[in-house]
């Protein structure tokens, strides 16, 4: 990139902090390290044209989990793992409303479904929601899950669904805009279309390449979730993420979140629109990438779905779809650390990142 004196000295000379991701890990730890340091210069580096991961392409979900989920993570987590993993979700959905209102961001607490197309897994879960809502008391002062007929009309699968009368939704875009609003007022600034290729270190800066320029920080905070591995952070993959949505439709009863298949599906009203996504269990490994594309495989499944069991007889079409980058790894511990002297990351959401996301970016920033 041919570089300007005026643009070399405005936008990457004496830079104290650079983030790499403008997502919602990002965009929060921004604003944490200019509460904290306020005379700091901050630069944000994305990908995207629009922030690449899944922080504007996800379906909203104001969740901490569903009763089939968190019994399914006691299998490889141990009961104080999954109580921390709840609460750092709770705690995060609280910090994102605080830090934008509820209004801005459209947050309704209309509650979560979950559909069960499987006997054996509601059984299961029957006989565990007293442990489970034991598990979550101190955190909610009242029980979580509970049981409801299923008033929705939806086929093919069992009349009783979970809810969760705590969950909610968002509206993602109202949520981006508003936060990339307060960044930009607070005078941090944003590059966008700019890959960060690779990053060396002397004892007191980073130099950072990217695919246009190179520059020096003091310090850099990687914050770019399923894209982690290009950077060297092994300890996260890729798990794309594959959403479709309906044209309007005409008296639509549909209110709430939902869940199915222990959360590998999951839809909700939007607009009065049904917004569709997941199947990723289809083919575990053929969705471990960062390609934003779709496939006939998870789209045909979404679809059949719709038919046969949430829009059974109600004709719709399909408007769009699209496709997120999540980031996963063996446990959904969150990582938030310090990588070597001036290098810092806050990554591995594991598909919870509307309601971690605001926490970790302030974890991250309270690193340093």
């Amino acid at each position: 990139m041919n570089l300007s004196y005026w643009e070399i000295k405005s936008w990457l000379t004496n830079i104290d902090y650079t983030i790499v991701g403008s997502g919602i890990v990002g965009l929060n730890c921004a604003l944490q390290l200019k509460k904290r340091f306020p005379t700091s210069k901050i630069l944000i580096l994305e990908k995207g044209m629009l922030p690449q991961g899944a922080s504007t392409k996800n379906a909203g979900f104001a969740c901490f989990g569903s009763l089939s989920e968190i019994i399914d993570d006691l299998k490889t987590h141990s009961e104080e793992d999954v109580f921390d993993l709840v609460k750092k979700r709770i705690d995060g959905l609280r910090l994102l409303r605080e830090t934008l209102g509820d209004s801005i961001i459209d947050y309704q607490e209309l509650g979560g479904f979950e559909l069960f197309t499987n006997t054996d897994l509601l059984e299961r879960c029957q006989a565990k929601k007293e442990d489970i809502n034991s598990l979550l008391k101190p955190l909610f002062k009242e029980d979580v899950f509970s049981f409801k007929s299923n008033p929705f009309g939806f086929q093919n699968c069992n009349n009783t669904l979970g809810f969760n009368q705590f969950e909610g939704q968002i509206d993602t875009g109202k949520m981006m805009v508003s936060l990339t609003q307060l960044v930009l007022s607070a005078g941090i600034k944003i590059i966008n279309s700019i890959t960060v290729e690779s990053f060396s270190e002397s004892q007191n800066s980073v130099k950072i390449k990217t695919d246009q320029f190179e520059f020096s920080s003091s310090k850099l905070l990687i914050a770019t979730n399923g894209f982690a591995s290009s950077l060297d952070i092994s300890e996260v993959k890729p798990a794309r993420a594959q959403v479709l949505i309906t044209k309007p439709i005409k008296d639509l009863h549909i209110k709430g979140t939902f869940h199915l298949d222990e959360g590998y599906y999951y839809f909700r009203n939007i607009d009065n629109r049904i917004l569709f996504g997941g199947g990723r269990n289809l083919d575990f490994n053929g969705e471990e990438t960062t390609e934003l594309s779709q496939t006939e495989l998870i789209q045909n499944k979404l679809e059949e779905l719709l038919k046969s069991t949430i829009l059974p007889s109600t004709p719709f079409e399909i408007d769009h779809r699209w496709s997120g980058i999540m980031g996963v790894g063996q446990q959904k511990k969150p990582i938030v650390k310090r990588i070597s002297n001036n290098v810092y990351c806050g990554v591995r959401l594991g598909g919870m990142g509307v309601a971690i996301g605001s926490l970790i970016g302030k974890d991250l920033a309270n690193l340093l």
